[in-house]
């Protein structure tokens, strides 16, 4: 049976990218992103919930994560959810979720104003051929569509 491994996240960038290069010099950057709900208890209280997601994007992607991306920023991000397990320091077995970014779109800059920069990537650490391969910026869609007609039937 096939199975699907894709995130979807609109949210806000909680810090300025950090960029770091591999020893065969391929950039990778790390960055969070906050994803907020808001929705009432059972008391009707309104209770707000924020979760944060550690965001790695490799090659081109981190290039233009680098150049054009700051912490406040809303982002679209599309990729696919790894799991990591390690040993920290004291020995302790540890497991870290990342999303590994294939796809993003920076929905504002981080003045808040809106802005259309899209960067698609092929991310995977493991396909090295691919390290030399150019990444594409095209124009992301507008997230208002003024001539739509407002009586769709869905």
């Amino acid at each position: 049976m096939a199975s699907i491994n894709r995130v979807i996240l609109v949210g806000n960038l909680g810090k300025d990218p950090e960029i770091r290069h591999t020893e065969g010099g391929v950039p990778v950057a790390r960055f969070s992103v906050a994803t907020s709900e808001t929705y009432k208890d059972k008391t009707g209280n309104k209770v707000d919930r924020t979760e944060w997601h550690n965001i790695v994007a490799w090659r081109g992607l981190a290039e233009v994560a680098e150049k054009y991306m700051k912490k406040g920023q809303s982002v679209y991000i599309e990729g696919k959810i790894r799991t990591n397990n390690y040993q920290d320091k004291e020995g302790i077995q540890r497991s870290s979720i990342e999303i590994v970014a294939d796809n993003m779109t920076m929905l504002s800059r981080g003045d808040g104003s809106s802005s259309n920069q899209n960067a698609q990537g092929n991310n995977s650490q493991e396909s090295n051929a691919n390290a030399g391969s150019s990444q594409t910026a095209k124009p992301a869609m507008s997230a208002t569509y003024e001539n739509e007609p407002d009586d769709l039937p869905f």
